[in-house]
């Protein structure tokens, strides 16, 4: 009973012993898996159709992780929140950006990270809550969607019922006006012709005064030196007058100066004198107009026999 005592003490202390080296083999694999791995969110705030766990993560092109978990956000329902796990020395930077892409028009859709400048620092150093979040940006597909959306309702609005009408109408009006200028035809035939025939004359026109105009131009372009040495020789003539015109002021100055002085003084007595012999001279002419025997001879003027 001893020796089988023994062997079940041993053979339970092995068993443990067993099943703790598997427990710490175990935890110290969890430990160093989990060591070579970073955590992080994403939360988009657009559809993540075709998105699954599992799904891909890369950085620009390199694959460095996949999508752990997708859950709607808990305060708002529009929003998706993806758990991922990347590898430790991805360098995901503050600036670093998140959002949807896909392979081809027919590949499966992944999580694209991109940006990250050199100098920004590392997002776990600067979030410090447990799992960090990476901001997201508009993915090209959300783009095109927004796009066509936009499109869509500005379409409705030019299509609206009224709008409808109206370009039925502006048809009608449209066909009424063709109609119209069909029935004119021979008159619009005419009205081509003659304009066509306008345009000729008014060509041969413009290129006959193009020459008219030509044969001016060379004409005043052969006068010109002439004209300019004329103009020369008529304003160094002017500069010899007004020259000879200072010189003669100047040595008349004093005469002119005793003119303006005493002559233009004495000039308003003379004036008047001038002024009243002018008068005297038309009394005179009045008075030889109406009775000039009477005025010389200073009596009346004999009258006149008149035989019987």
């Amino acid at each position: 009973m001893e020796t089988k005592a023994n062997y079940v003490l041993i053979g339970a202390f092995t068993i443990l012993t067993a099943v703790l080296l598997l427990g710490f083999g175990l935890w110290a694999a969890k430990y160093s898996s989990e060591k070579g791995w970073q955590e992080y969110e994403v939360v988009f705030n657009e559809p993540v159709t075709g998105l699954t766990e599992g799904s891909s993560v890369q950085y620009n092109g390199i694959s460095v992780g996949t999508v752990q978990s997708l859950k709607l956000a808990a305060n708002d329902p529009r929003q998706v929140v993806a758990h991922l796990k990347l590898q430790a020395d991805t360098p995901i930077k503050v600036d670093t950006k998140a959002k949807m892409s896909i392979t081809g028009l027919t590949g499966s859709p992944f999580i694209q990270l991109t940006g990250g400048t050199p100098h920004a620092p590392t997002l776990v150093s600067v979030d410090h809550r447990e799992v960090p979040v990476i901001q997201t940006e508009a993915s090209a597909l959300q783009n095109i969607a927004d796009t066509a959306n936009r499109l869509v309702a500005r379409m409705d609005e030019v299509l609206s019922e009224e709008n409808v009408k109206k370009i039925a109408k502006t048809l009608d009006n449209l066909q009424a006006m063709t109609g119209s200028i069909a029935d004119q035809r021979e008159d619009l035939r005419a009205l081509i012709i003659n304009a066509r025939v306008s345009s000729e004359e008014l060509s041969a026109t413009l290129k006959t005064t193009n020459r008219a105009v030509s044969d001016v131009d060379r004409e005043f372009i052969a006068k010109l030196p002439a004209l300019v040495a004329k103009l020369d020789g008529a304003l160094t003539k002017l500069d010899s007058a007004a020259g000879g015109a200072d010189a003669i002021v100047n040595e008349n100055r004093s005469a002119i100066h005793s003119f303006a002085n005493e002559g233009l003084g004495q000039l308003g007595p003379t004036l008047g004198e001038l002024r009243g012999l002018v008068r005297d001279l038309r009394h005179i002419s009045d008075r030889l107009e109406g009775s000039p025997a009477r005025y010389l001879l200073g009596r009346d003027a004999p009258k006149e026999f008149n035989p019987k």
